[in-house]
């Protein structure tokens, strides 16, 4: 009978000094609620992050006003770029500035974020518009840069919402109108 019984295992104990601890602005906030029900064990995880974790790059809060005030009609475009440790607006691009203006607006050799509000017609003559979000990348910019834009974008991008397509490009080509506008449709 000593050979059926169960076996208890327990996790290891793990000293604090293990965690990274964080400035404190940037700090990530956990709170665990655990629930024994009936031989159902639930645990349910309510998180709030002030940062990303994984990049440290915090977004500031007027990155996403002016990004409503786009959905708003307000803007045509919004450039972003990362200044330090955050997410911050570079430029603003008014509603009667075009597609062409919006991409001679971005640095040949550096990364940006930026959304643009593309009104269209359909192939059944229907007036629309979309949202895109475009991760700017080109070719020609530094490696480090890349490599923080890259990590950065899905936190930044799940921060704006409202966004209907996502464009990355690396070379001017990539995102000509004729290719937006077929992502579009």
């Amino acid at each position: 009978s000593s050979l059926h019984k169960p076996i208890k295992h327990y996790p290891p104990k793990v000293h604090s000094s293990f965690f990274p601890s964080f400035p404190e602005d940037n700090q990530i906030f956990t709170q665990e609620k655990t629930n024994l029900c009936s031989s159902s064990l639930t645990i349910e995880t309510e998180q709030k992050t002030m940062a990303n974790a994984a990049s440290g790059m915090a977004v500031e809060d007027n990155c996403k006003l002016k990004f409503l005030e786009l959905k708003k009609r307000t803007y045509r475009f919004i450039i972003f770029r990362i200044d330090g440790q955050q997410v911050v607006v570079e430029k603003l691009g008014n509603p009667q500035e075009t597609y062409d203006d919006f991409t001679n607006s971005l640095p040949a050799d550096e990364c940006r974020y930026a959304v643009f509000d593309l009104d269209f017609t359909t192939n059944e003559n229907c007036q629309k518009s979309k949202i895109f979000f475009i991760a700017w990348s080109p070719d020609s910019s530094r490696v480090r840069m890349k490599m923080v834009y890259a990590s950065s974008k899905d936190r930044f991008k799940r921060s704006l919402d409202g966004i209907q397509v996502e464009l990355q490009a690396t070379d001017p080509s990539e995102m000509s109108f004729d290719i937006v506008k077929s992502r579009a449709l």
